[in-house]
């Protein structure tokens, strides 16, 4: 794996009859998702392979935003659905053979933490504007050298696009 992109879910409902789990994306929530589909992609952040959290939003936001990457492959994962930075980190290792550029469609506070960490790694960007929070349909980009070792290409929150980004 050459690059990793993070993204967190859309804007998500509320609160559903069938839990937590089964939040499925507001009208916002589906058009951040694809407006960031188009972010990155025209960015050059192109993934190969998405590792998607089984939860519904998260299977939702990577429909929207994945219309744009019709070459990716998705994996719906469960351990992702509620999961900390060294599970989402394992669940990356897990796939770093499979693929160039690797993107996870998944929630905070796990997505939030791993990033500050590579970011942290790759000493380099924006961390005060990345601590300050990780809202909705936001992405943060790594890229990784021969070593495995993290610099950072950006993040990309909705609402910098014209979206209504989240919180």
């Amino acid at each position: 794996m050459q690059r990793l992109i993070l993204l967190r879910h859309g804007k998500a409902e509320r609160a559903n009859v069938g839990g937590d789990f089964e939040r499925g994306l507001t009208e916002r929530g589906r058009s951040d998702a694809a407006l960031m589909g188009r972010v990155l992609a025209q960015a050059g952040l192109v993934p190969d392979l998405a590792l998607v959290s089984a939860a519904k939003r998260t299977r939702q936001t990577w429909q929207a935003t994945g219309a744009v990457f019709p070459q990716a492959v998705a994996e719906i994962q469960p351990r992702l659905y509620g999961a900390s930075a060294e599970e989402i980190a394992q669940a990356v290792e897990d796939a770093a053979d499979q693929a160039s550029t690797v993107i996870v469609v998944g929630h905070n506070p796990g997505l939030h933490s791993f990033a500050l960490q590579l970011l942290g790694h790759g000493g380099a960007g924006d961390r005060a504007r990345l601590a300050a929070g990780f809202p909705t349909a936001t992405a943060a980009a790594f890229t990784f050298d021969a070593q495995g070792r993290a610099s950072y290409d950006g993040v990309f929150y909705a609402k910098d696009y014209g979206g209504g980004g989240g919180e």
